[in-house]
């Protein structure tokens, strides 16, 4: 696939690998910034408590920054905990999400902003990677507030709104859950982790998008208060969806 990039997206091989980074946001980029270690000795560093690990959150002096390192879940994780099958550079999955993200912020959608992105080498056959993006401050994932209590209908429009801008511009979300989804002062709302995402021709898969999350709100919910989420905020959320629709000119 052809990704159209500005000339502030440039590349430079690392020990093992390659590392991927826009100059305007981190000109002096280097394979170290995916260490955490090394973040450690320059700047706060705290772990995300949710999730199988391998993201740490960085409060450097000029940006506050996310680490991702890429980890293998379900029953292959237990073999391959962070090592995927080399089918060349361009299919990394760094890379292929640090792309998207860049796509997806000049098109004006609420994800985090790339900055640089790496794999490495791990003998013939496999690599592993990294992503490293800026944070969204002020935000809480929807998994969190659905924990603690209900939340506005208000918010629950603002959800579907959102959803809806990103299955018109095509952007299929690969892991739809409420983790992944973060709402911010009023009703801002941010989608994030895109590994394995993709743009597609909209079609059924919007709908299975929102199935799956849907099926990840249940599942958090499931023992808590009913108040903290109902029918009618799923429907509230499903107005924001569909009064978003453009209608068709009349003939």
């Amino acid at each position: 696939m052809h990704w159209p990039v500005g000339a502030e997206v440039r590349q430079k091989p690392i020990s093992g690998g390659a590392m991927l980074y826009d100059a305007s946001r981190a000109g002096n980029a280097e394979a170290s910034w995916f260490d955490p270690k090394w973040w450690s000795a320059r700047a706060p560093v705290r772990a995300r408590p949710e999730g199988r690990g391998g993201v740490w959150f960085i409060d450097a002096e000029e940006q506050r920054l996310v680490l991702r390192h890429y980890r293998r879940g379900g029953w292959i994780g237990r073999f391959a905990t962070d090592s995927y099958p080399w089918r060349g550079e361009a299919q990394t999955r760094s890379f292929l999400e640090w792309h998207l993200l860049y796509l997806m912020c000049r098109a004006g959608l609420p994800v985090p902003v790339p900055i640089a992105a790496s794999y490495r080498r791990t003998g013939r056959f496999g690599y592993r990677a990294d992503l490293l993006t800026e944070q969204i401050p002020g935000t809480q994932s929807l998994a969190t507030l659905l924990g603690a209590g209900s939340m506005p209908l208000t918010h629950w429009i603002a959800l579907g709104r959102c959803l809806r801008r990103f299955h018109d511009d095509g952007v299929f979300h690969a892991d739809l859950n409420s983790h992944n989804v973060l709402l911010g002062e009023a009703t801002a709302v941010w989608l994030v982790d895109f590994d394995r995402s993709r743009l597609r021709k909209p079609g059924l898969w919007c709908d299975d998008n929102l199935v799956r999350l849907h099926r990840s709100i249940r599942k958090i919910t499931a023992r808590l208060p009913p108040e903290h989420f109902s029918d009618a905020d799923w429907d509230s959320l499903l107005r924001g969806y569909f009064a978003s629709v453009v209608p068709a000119p009349a003939a």
